[in-house]
This record gives structure tokens, C-alpha cells and sequence, in this order.
């Protein structure tokens, strides 16, 4: 039967999943399978969150891999707890040894780009902390979808199509691993086409049988650093032998009743806080009204120009976390909010490509988890024998010496991966996320407000039409939106277009803890994703 699994002229509905014992929400349905099958034999949320992680460095090799950095929230014996696995700079970076090789900027590929790997460490500490089963057992089936092959998914296929396009004019030995992993045929896989990873497998076994020492201080970080040494890299022993994840505690602002919470920087997840702090002291009259939508994008507005002046690493500089949440700073910038769209400058509170899933399991343990190698695939570093496609990140640095975000060695990025979770009255609702670089706090918001304000459902309030603000006075729609609302924001001031590509505006899942004590799913329908129940 021939048929195009690009083309969907019909809408598609998905009712809300439930689930008592257990539940995954992932953007792939091997990699939620995964994580219901390891709570199945005996593993926890948090076990089943590093499964279904595992599996998707496999079966989305464009959005992230064994190179991405990872942050998580997780609800465990009756208390949210934040981990932070961004890796930093190499020590050997700065901007003044750019400068001596002749970089006027940060690359968006090749070694300048990169930082240290952070996932696999994350899925060791996670593991060794709040896991119930072994991490050999949690990795067995990425393990196995790497060396047996799996089908590749639509939109895999298609944002495989585009990167190959993309990465076309990348050539030498830097960049020939990438290829040879992911292009063997030179040419992007098929939907439904069977696609295999054993240099990955064989590192994932690595990872599995040692907690993620070979990884970091073992064969495949010998692997990464003499492929950097030999091509021109920045990486050294130390960098990977000297990384551990951190445990942080989350940040959060209370939403007309509810709790949302987010890593602290050096995560943006300030500026979803801090965006639906601005909004919950206005009065909203539906999802599609102007009004609402045009306040929503003046917080976005406000809340990033805050967040890129001053969201750095917090062990190099200063961030007033406390003081851009606080309710004097959030009424000062609110008032700057009129009818009109508006230029956004920071202000001053010292004065007053991505993969994310969420897991639950019966005994009341959530995970909110996401991974990242930025810019979809990466570097487009794959040192050989490793399957390792190394992540973009420091593309977040900046290169002003005085910006709290200056490229240093060892430093942290900004970072833009966020997880969220929601809690009432100290009880967890659950955990939540849009994946998508700079989307993902537009994205939190408009969830969020969807939920709390316009009583939507977990999957309703995943399916309705979203904005994106990309700059300046520059607003991309979904075309889900009515003309008059698009007319009447351009009245307002707005710069506006539409976007047929619905993977601009961000990939999510949700899940709800329900009165009756068992679990609301949602995934997110511009994704493959699904709720897989138990």
C-alpha cells in the first residue's frame, strides 16, 4: 500500500491517558514503552525516567544524544528535588584563546561549540540516589534499539532530512564521524525504516556496566579527548574526570493558587516564572482573546530581556533570583505593560534541537526530565568508535568580558533545556514541559495558563495553538489561530506571521496526579510522542 507519511489533511484528536499504577510521556513511543516496561519489572519513576531517556539518545538522534547535557525535577518520599547536569566549558576555553586561534565568535559547530557532556552522569547520579534497579537494567533497552535497530519515527525522518541538509557544507576530519554514524548510505532514513547505532550501543553498554565512569574518566573519555587533541579541540582529561551533576534546589512562583517550579539558573526557567508572574494580577477572558495573548507575549518580552542580562552560571556571578521574583520587582515591570507591543530592555531588580518525558509511578514518585544537544544534532562531532555526537552549547555563552554569561573555562552556559513541575498546597500535581530552545518558557506559560485559567485538560491544553515571540517586535502563530485575533494583534503593534512547521513551536508532555489518586497523560500531538500506561 503506498501512501505519504509527510501529508495529514484531517485533524487528529487524543483524549487524555490514564493510568494507576504507573506512566511514562515521551516524544517517541519506544522510548515511553521503555519506561513503562522497566516499572513493569520492578524499577521506579526515577528508573524508568533514565530508561526512557536512554532510549531517546537512540531514536532521536536529532534532538539529543550520549553528548547532551540534562536537567530534572523529582518528586520523591514527599519532596521536589532539582538535579543539574549542564556540563561546563573546557578549562582550556575563553575568549582569550578564541582570540588567539582567530575566532571572532563562538562556532555553531565543531569543537568551539561544545561543552562537557552531562547526561550519562545525570542517569548514574539519578540512578545510584532514587533508582531501584541496577543502571544496566535501566539502559538494556536503548542498549538493545542501538545495536538491534528500530524504526525510524516521521518526524525523525523529516528533521533527519533537514540537518543532513544543513550540516552538507561541513567537511574534514571533524566532522566526518557525524556522517558515518548517522549517513551511512548518505542519505537520511525513511519513516518506518530500520536504523542502527552500535559504536552507541557499545558505549551505552560501557555506561551500563561501569555507572558512567567509562564515560568520564574510562575508554570512551580517552576516545572524546585524543579525537579533540588530534582535530584541533579544546578538551582534556580533566574536564571530563572532574564533572559531577549537581543537586540544586528548585525555584518557584505561586500561579493563582498553584506552585510552578523550575531549575534555578544557570537554567531560563526564571523566565517562565517570571513571565507568569507578570501575568497572574491581570484578568483573562479566554485563550484566544487579543488581550491576553498581547500581555502574554509583552511578559515573554520582558522576562527574556531580564534573563539574557543577567541568567549565568551562579558559581561565576551573581544572579538575583530572588529579587527578579519578587513581588515589588514583578508589579514595577508589570506597569510597563499598556495596549501597545513594545521594545523590551532588562530592567534592574538589584534596585528593589531537545527531548523531554515525564514518569509517575504508584508509590507517588514524578520525574520532569529533559536533554539537550541545542541546535538539534549538535556539533556535529561524533569522535569515531564512540557514537558520541557532541552538543552546541557554548553557542549560549556570550563574548562580552563584562556580561555575567562571558566565556570562561569551566563555566556553565546559559542554558535553555527546562523542566517544570506544579504542586497545591505542598502535594504534587505533576510534572510538565515544552522542549524547543527558546519556545520552552513561551511554551511553559502558555501550558500553564492554559491549565490554571482556561480549564483545559492535560491533552487540550497540549493541542491548542501557540505563539512564539523571535525577536524584536516579532511574534510567529500556529495558523490554529482565527484571522481576527492575528489582525487585531497587528493593530496592537505586533509583528506578525504564520508558520505552517509545527515543531517551531515546541514539543511537550504532561502528567497529572487526579483526585482519585491515579495519573492524566497528555503527549504532545506536533511530536510522535504517546502516553504509554500501566
Amino acid at each position: 500500500m503506498r501512501y505519504d507519511p509527510f501529508l495529514y489533511r484531517y485533524p487528529s484528536g487524543r483524549n487524555v491517558v490514564y493510568a494507576s499504577r504507573g506512566m511514562a510521556a515521551t516524544s517517541d513511543p519506544l522510548a515511553a514503552g521503555a519506561g513503562v516496561d522497566i516499572l513493569k519489572k520492578g524499577g521506579n519513576a526515577v528508573d524508568a525516567a533514565i530508561a526512557a531517556a536512554a532510549v531517546l539518545t537512540v531514536v532521536e538522534p536529532m534532538s539529543n544524544g550520549l553528548g547532551s547535557d540534562a536537567l530534572a525535577l523529582v518528586w520523591h518520599e514527599g519532596k521536589l528535588r532539582g538535579i543539574n547536569a549542564c556540563g561546563p566549558a573546557p578549562l582550556s576555553y575563553g575568549i582569550d584563546a578564541f582570540a588567539k586561534r582567530g575566532m571572532g565568535k563562538i562556532p555553531t559547530y565543531g569543537w568551539g561549540a561544545s561543552t562537557v557532556p552531562g547526561a550519562p552522569g545525570m542517569w548514574a547520579e539519578l540512578s545510584s540516589r532514587m533508582g531501584r534497579l541496577s543502571l544496566a537494567d535501566t539502559l538494556a533497552p536503548a542498549i538493545e534499539y542501538a545495536r538491534g535497530g528500530f524504526a525510524v519515527p516521521v518526524n525523525i525522518s523529516r528533521l533527519w532530512k533537514r540537518t543532513i541538509k544543513t550540516f552538507a557544507g561541513l567537511g574534514g576530519e571533524t566532522h566526518a564521524g557525524w556522517f558515518e554514524t548517522f549517513c551511512p548510505g548518505g542519505r537520511a532514513p525513511e519513516p518506518g525504516e530500520i536504523f542502527r547505532l552500535p559504536a552507541m550501543s557499545l558505549t551505552l553498554e560501557a555506561i551500563a556496566e561501569t555507572s558512567a565512569r567509562s564515560f568520564y574518566t574510562g575508554e570512551t573519555a580517552r576516545k572524546i579527548v585524543d579525537f579533540s587533541r588530534a582535530t584541533g579541540g579544546f578538551f582534556s582529561e580533566d574536564d571530563f574526570a572532574s564533572f559531577r551533576p549537581e543537586w540544586v534546589e528548585p525555584i518557584s512562583i505561586n500561579y493563582k493558587g498553584f506552585d510552578v517550579w523550575e531549575i534555578p539558573p544557570n537554567s531560563q526557567g526564571i523566565v517562565a516564572l517570571m513571565a507568569l508572574g507578570l501575568m497572574r494580577d491581570f484578568d483573562f477572558s479566554g485563550h484566544d482573546d487579543p488581550a491576553v495573548i498581547h500581555k502574554q507575549i509583552e511578559a515573554v518580552k520582558i522576562s527574556f530581556a531580564d534573563a539574557k542580562r543577567y541568567v549565568a552560571d551562579p558559581r561565576f556571578a551573581k544572579v538575583p533570583v530572588d529579587e527578579t521574583l519578587s513581588g515589588e520587582y514583578l508589579a514595577r515591570r508589570r506597569s510597563e505593560i499598556g495596549n501597545d507591543a513594545a521594545l523590551r530592555n532588562h530592567g534592574d531588580p538589584y534596585s528593589g534541537g531537545t527531548v523531554y518525558l515525564c514518569t509517575a509511578d504508584g508509590e507517588g514518585n514524578m520525574v520532569s526530565y529533559i536533554q539537550s544537544n541545542f541546535r538539534g544534532t549538535g556539533a556535529g562531532v561524533v569522535p569515531p568508535g564512540t557514537g558520541v555526537s557532541l552538543n552546541n552549547r557554548a553557542l549560549c555563552f556570550e563574548l562580552d568580558p563584562g556580561h555575567p554569561n562571558a566565556l570562561e573555562g569551566g563555566k556553565r552556559p546559559y542554558n535553555t533545556i527546562i523542566p517544570g513541575f506544579i504542586t497545591k498546597g505542598g502535594e504534587p500535581i505533576g510534572p510538565f514541559g515544552v522542549m524547543g530552545a527558546y519556545m520552552q518558557p513561551q511554551g511553559h506559560l502558555q501550558v500553564v495558563m492554559n491549565c490554571v485559567d482556561f480549564g483545559m485538560n492535560p491533552q487540550e491544553a497540549l493541542d491548542a495553538p501557540r505563539w512564539q515571540w523571535t525577536g524584536g517586535m516579532d511574534v510567529s502563530f500556529e495558523p490554529g489561530f482565527n484571522g481576527g485575533v492575528i489582525q487585531k494583534l497587528e493593530r496592537m503593534g505586533h509583528s506578525v506571521s504564520i508558520a505552517a512547521d509545527p515543531y517551531e513551536f515546541g514539543r511537550g508532555e504532561i502528567i497529572w496526579k487526579t483526585g482519585s489518586g491515579t495519573f492524566a497523560g497528555a503527549a504532545e500531538p506536533r511530536a510522535d510522542g504517546c502516553v504509554s500506561a500501566w
